[in-house]
């Protein structure tokens, strides 16, 4: 079958990419699912700094690729032998297809799953495959789901089921932004009642480990960033402090001040080795500094090596939350329901796929939450 999908063939080009037009919204070929496969109608897609760290050459990935990471859609077909899935299923995707069977996999630590990274890493499916093809030749999948598309073909195993009434553009929400952030505060850091928190940089995922921290019941709630837009839309979700990363002359000091000596559990979201230097340094002696951002893999990170020691910190990285999406998708759904994770609060803007250049614009320049592609 024939789809329209935004693929991207060169990374790099310069911004604002509303002229220089990165993706290309095409008319390209669907292969029909192989076994434990899917075909599937997308229903909404979000923008993701993930999506723009491959355009921009940061994320460095193999050309060309449709990309798109963080969606939802209902099942049309099914592949032989899945059984868990029907025709007319919502469900929303997984960025790491777990195969279940790997040393990661078999010990809870989905994220980590090794076919699903080397998937991944390869631009296929988890079965090595690939569905999507132009006259040029085959067009790689981007993280096992190319979102930015009317229809794909995934892996079974990159699905989550979830309830038909929830909104196509909030169920995007939970397959990204709502799974790294939130996991990041409730697996891989374990937020306790009363703890005190910062959250450096917020967009998608920073807002969610936000939205996470106070339904975990932390005390103290600091949120940076440098828009006052996006620090006013914190405080309503819950931060009991914020500082603007672009007029505060010290940063790490106005993060100590408000936590009495240093946040117990730090959280960085930018992508940035200097922001995660500067949420390190911000960290409490004994606290946990947690990073969820995806710097570019030349960049370092330095700290004291005594200070592991003498302080008891703890510096943990995070991927895709810690999470096993088929438990913690429908928790973190079960949560929102009950007004514990207002992820609606997240989106910000309404997109066409036509319009998608045109919103890595408005992403880049940090004017957005979430934007979502409504198909």
């Amino acid at each position: 079958m024939q789809t329209r999908a935004a693929v991207l063939r060169e990374m790099g080009l310069p911004a604002p990419y509303a002229q220089s037009r990165p993706l290309s919204i095409e008319t390209i070929s669907l292969a029909p699912p192989g076994p434990g496969e899917l075909l599937v109608k997308m229903t909404a897609a979000g923008l993701c700094h993930s999506d723009l760290s491959v355009i921009d050459g940061s994320r460095p990935r193999v050309m060309p690729m449709a990309l798109g990471h963080e969606a939802a859609a209902t099942v049309v077909e099914c592949g032989a032998g899945v059984t868990a899935y029907a025709p007319g299923d919502n469900v929303v995707f997984s960025f790491v297809p777990a195969c279940g069977h790997c040393q990661p996999c078999a010990t809870g630590r989905a994220a980590l799953c090794e076919p699903g990274a080397k998937a991944n890493v390869a631009g296929t499916l988890l079965s090595g495959a690939r569905r999507l093809h132009s006259s040029g030749g085959d067009i790689h999948h981007h993280l096992g789901v190319s979102g930015f598309a009317e229809y794909a073909v995934v892996s079974a195993a990159s699905a989550v089921k979830v309830r038909p009434d929830l909104a196509p553009e909030i169920a995007a929400l939970f397959g990204c932004a709502v799974l790294t952030g939130v996991g990041a505060v409730v697996n891989t850091a374990r937020v306790t009642p009363g703890s005190t928190v910062a959250v450096f940089g917020l967009g998608g995922v920073g807002l969610a480990a936000l939205l996470g921290a106070r339904a975990a019941g932390a005390g103290t709630i600091v949120a940076i960033d440098l828009q006052p837009s996006k620090l006013d839309l914190a405080k309503s979700l819950g931060a009991t402090h914020v500082v603007n990363a672009a007029s505060s002359a010290d940063v790490v000091a106005e993060v100590r001040e408000a936590t009495r000596g240093g946040a117990e559990y730090c959280f960085e979201s930018v992508g940035s080795e200097r922001v995660l230097q500067q949420a390190y340094a911000a960290t409490a002696r004994g606290g946990m500094t947690v990073t969820m951002g995806l710097p570019h893999p030349s960049k370092q990170f330095t700290i004291s090596a005594v200070s592991l020691t003498v302080e008891e910190r703890t510096v943990k990285g995070s991927y895709m939350g810690s999470c096993v999406p088929s438990r913690d998708v429908p928790r973190f759904v079960t949560m929102y329901d009950a007004g514990l994770l207002p992820v609606d609060r997240l989106l910000t803007h309404r997109l066409k796929l036509d319009d998608i250049n045109e919103g890595f614009d408005v992403l880049a320049r940090g004017e957005a939450v979430r934007q979502v592609v409504l198909f």
